[in-house]
């Protein structure tokens, strides 16, 4: 099933530019409160940042999509493709990606991470692995958790897969840059250099899944999944 969605471009424009300024401000925010040694602000990893900085980037895009859909005249059913018929056929196929893209992207990350040791290169841990694996606070840790598991699922690929992907294929017919543009961004601000090829990788497949099947639902299990045995991996080799 190709995705035939239309977005209108002003609506589009105003999405993306809202999400980058409240993203911004966010993270100005929380620079110039740790300057200024603000009580929960003295790290810029505590709970009150990692809130500050998530909210303003997932949040903001969560609730901008109410009015986006509503100017659209778009319900969140039809958005996320939650209608009933052909869900469950939908699902194994979002089971099937799964299983095939856990190995390939663990594999790419393990050869990626050999060749940037081999380089000499900064192979540092992604940075939301990084906190996951430090935070102080079981409370941070299970806001994380949720935050991967859930929140940014949802929120990720309503714009990428939902958003720029239709937007730049309907405006600038050109459907290689619709699968590449918006799958470079999604590897791009995880700002983490061994895994950039497998989440580009990764991407890429989503972009087929919502292509062949033109449900976000679909996309957002396989996000979600991915990220919980992710999760779960990171917890047990920690251990």
């Amino acid at each position: 099933m190709h995705v035939e969605r239309i977005w209108r471009s002003e609506a589009v424009l105003l999405l993306i530019g809202g999400v980058m300024i409240s993203f911004c401000m966010g993270s100005v925010t929380v620079g110039l409160l740790h300057q200024s040694g603000v009580a929960g602000f003295k790290s810029e990893e505590g709970f009150p940042a990692i809130l500050l900085v998530t909210l303003c980037f997932h949040g903001v895009l969560l609730g901008l999509l109410i009015p986006f859909l509503k100017y659209h005249q778009t319900g969140w059913g039809e958005a996320f493709g939650l209608q009933r018929e052909g869900l469950g056929p939908t699902l194994v196929l979002a089971l099937k990606v799964l299983a095939v893209m856990l190995p390939v992207t663990w594999g790419l990350q393990a050869l990626c991470g050999y060749i940037i040791t081999q380089l000499h290169w900064d192979a540092k841990e992604q940075m939301a692995v990084d906190l996951l694996l430090k935070a102080p606070s079981w409370g941070l840790r299970a806001y994380l958790v949720v935050f991967a598991i859930v929140v940014a699922p949802v929120a990720e690929e309503f714009l990428f897969r939902g958003v720029l992907f239709p937007f730049i294929k309907n405006n600038l017919g050109c459907p290689k840059l619709a699968w590449l543009v918006p799958s470079f961004v999604f590897a791009l601000i995880h700002v983490n250099l061994p895994t950039f090829i497998p989440l580009f990788v990764l991407a890429m497949a989503l972009t087929w899944l919502y292509e062949r099947t033109g449900r976000l639902i679909a996309n957002i299990a396989v996000h979600s999944l991915f990220n919980a045995a992710n999760v779960i991996l990171l917890f047990i080799f920690k251990q």
